[in-house]
């Protein structure tokens, strides 16, 4: 596993812990999305090994989930993007420039970095933090849903600010990607005081091989796994050609009761994303 580690001292020094250790986010996707997901994600936070979660706010069973929300560690993913193609969310706020002809957000990222109204993203964006807050969420984190707000300068500059408005930490892909899409957008965040782990692994195929190989070579730092738990319903094989994947990640984090044993035992310590929060108020 590579990554760029924050400039010194070490996020994990800064965090309290000693230098060289070893700290692992195990966050969850899709809250709110389904019901599926909804009992995946909080099964994995209550019962399983996950240390966080994100809301998709403008998803349809995003307010189921907050009727299920008991304090858990749990950030907003912001979300431009509807990717599947029987299944739409649509804009909370009016925001004609995020709407594609089906009536739901646009599918691809550079759909909307062709057609957004910057305007409009903004406001969008905030507004799904606001209804997460009224809706009674205690915000851990900001997440980039596709990584559309990451990925372009004048983008990154609402995440930006979003995190700097309301203190919270996000979630931002390793330093390599900085090469890929010409900017440095990890500097830029920590020049604003926001803190963001060291890096982060989304794997395609599930999270079961990512986490059985992070027992063994994962490097000093903070490194955040994310999967996408969701139990095995009608609904859930209806909505996604993965269910499988997803319905596997609802098994690993809940139903592996060796894997927390072996997590200690390799001497990494589990965290969520408040431990970030909290260090980012104090500064």
């Amino acid at each position: 596993m590579t990554g760029t580690v924050q400039t010194m001292p070490a996020l994990v020094e800064r965090l309290g812990y000693p230098a060289g250790a070893r700290l692992l986010i195990i966050g969850c996707d899709g809250l709110g999305t389904s019901h599926a997901a909804n009992v995946g994600c909080y099964d994995a936070l209550r019962e399983g090994i996950a240390t966080s979660a994100r809301l998709m706010v403008p998803c349809p069973w995003s307010r189921e989930a907050a009727g299920r929300y008991r304090g858990e560690d749990i950030g907003v993913e912001l979300t431009l993007n509807a990717e599947w193609d029987l299944y739409r969310w649509a804009p909370l706020t009016q925001a004609p420039s995020l709407l594609d002809g089906d009536g739901g957000f646009p599918r691809t990222c550079a759909e909307v970095w062709d057609h957004a109204d910057l305007d409009e993203v903004r406001r969008e964006c905030r507004t799904q933090v606001e209804r997460a807050i009224l809706w009674g969420f205690d915000i851990s984190h900001l997440g980039s849903h596709l990584t559309t707000l990451a990925l372009r300068p004048e983008f990154f500059d609402v995440y930006l600010e979003l995190a700097v408005d309301f203190g919270l930490p996000i979630q931002l892909p390793d330093g390599s990607s900085e090469r890929v899409v010409g900017f440095p957008f990890r500097r830029l965040a920590a020049e604003e005081g926001v803190v963001f782990p060291d890096r982060v692994l989304r794997p395609l195929t599930g999270a079961r091989k990512a986490i059985e190989r992070a027992l063994f070579e994962l490097e000093p730092g903070v490194t955040e796994i994310d999967a996408r738990p969701a139990v095995d319903t009608p609904e859930l094989r209806s909505l996604t050609h993965d269910w499988p994947t997803r319905s596997d990640d609802h098994h690993v984090l809940v139903d592996d009761h060796d894997l927390r044993a072996l997590t200690e035992r390799a001497g990494i310590t589990l965290i969520g994303y408040r431990e970030l929060r909290n260090l980012q108020r104090a500064q």
